[in-house]
């Protein structure tokens, strides 16, 4: 009989799972974990439990109380903060297995969320499309002969009312830029994927904003040279981090700026699409900004159409994002907090097709 391999049963759980001893040190981790917090289980091991959720915290006491009554101990919808990170909600549960260790499972209730909003986001952006053809069309037409109008006008007006018609044709050019980002979102068809070095893809959009709308920023990289290539098509990936770092621009100050990207290899994130597969998602990117957050009142709709926290914005690029990555079977999230802003994005690895030799 073969024997049974726990490491593979441990790097199965699909939620953050710790290994605690009697006086509250972390022994191990799995992958999920090392995702959850940031760091790696060589940095975790040997650490005390409370230097990550602190003295007094409802995960202090969880653990106690299991480890002191011999028992499972369950509690839903806390809010865990690990390190120094922002607080989010899990469900916790802490099992007393041995000589006073104790089996921590986080079960986080914000990224299974933020993946069912990312579903959502991909429906909203799709029901967009029904518009494209329409405003194409039913648009673009007179758009055309306001714009004709307004050059005729222009050779015959005076001096003083150039102003006027200089201020005509700006937007009806603004228009015909907002009629190409809708028009975007009625393209139905699934680029090729092929196989895409994610450091090529950010390297080419940083020197794109470093020229242009991020000329006042400071840039800093953490990129991990190991990471396999990610299955995309390369100029929508572009697009997505190109729209990531010009939003990120315009947030930051003009004076202090500064943009991180950083990339890494994150094991233990699946996600599960209806009648599919689930997915590994262990490429990771995130984009942080040093502005001035997104408003609270906005932070759960910023991916969907029309929605936008800046007073001339249209409200589409982020929901063009979330639709590219959606259809690349990833996921984008966002933190955000005054002086602190960071997207997130999980994209699957590059797999050879069966039908290539």
């Amino acid at each position: 009989m073969t024997e049974p391999n726990f490491e593979t049963l441990w790097g199965a759980i699909p939620y953050p799972a710790f290994a605690i001893d009697a006086d509250n040190t972390l022994l191990t981790c799995n992958g999920a974990a090392e995702f959850f917090s940031g760091t790696s289980v060589r940095q975790m091991s040997g650490k005390n439990l409370l230097t990550f959720v602190g003295e007094g915290s409802v995960v202090q006491n969880v653990v106690e109380q299991a480890r002191r009554d011999a028992v499972s101990v369950v509690l839903h919808g806390i809010e865990v903060s690990w390190a120094d990170s922002t607080p989010r909600q899990n469900d916790v549960h802490a099992t007393s297995i041995l000589n006073g260790q104790v089996l921590l499972l986080l079960h986080p209730r914000g990224l299974a969320e933020k993946m069912d909003r990312s579903l959502t986001h991909r429906s909203a952006a799709r029901s967009v499309e029904g518009m494209a053809a329409m405003l194409a069309h039913e648009i673009r037409n007179p758009l055309a002969g306001i714009n004709g109008a307004a050059q005729l006008l222009a050779m015959s007006v005076n001096e003083d009312d150039q102003e006027l018609t200089e201020l005509i044709q700006d937007e009806i050019r603004r228009i015909g830029r907002l009629v190409d980002r809708v028009e975007q979102f009625g393209d139905l068809r699934l680029a090729p994927r092929v196989a895409v070095n994610i450091h090529d893809i950010l390297n080419r959009a940083k020197r794109a904003a470093e020229v242009g709308f991020a000329e006042h920023v400071r840039f800093s990289e953490e990129f991990d040279p190991s990471l396999p290539p990610v299955s995309a098509d390369p100029d929508q990936l572009s697009q997505v981090f190109q729209n990531l770092l010009k939003n990120a621009a315009e947030a930051t100050p003009k004076v202090g700026g500064s943009i991180t990207v950083k990339t890494a290899f994150r094991s233990g994130v699946r996600l599960q699409m209806p009648g599919q597969q689930p997915e590994s998602l262990p490429l990771e990117v995130t984009i942080t900004d040093n502005g001035v957050g997104i408003p609270e009142e906005l932070i759960n709709d910023i991916f969907d159409p029309f929605v936008s926290s800046k007073a001339a914005g249209s409200g589409l690029g982020l929901s063009l994002v979330s639709k590219i990555i959606a259809d690349h079977g990833g996921v984008i999230e966002c933190n955000s907090e005054p002086g602190k802003t960071k997207f997130k994005v999980l994209l699957p690895i590059w797999r050879k097709p069966l039908t290539e030799s």
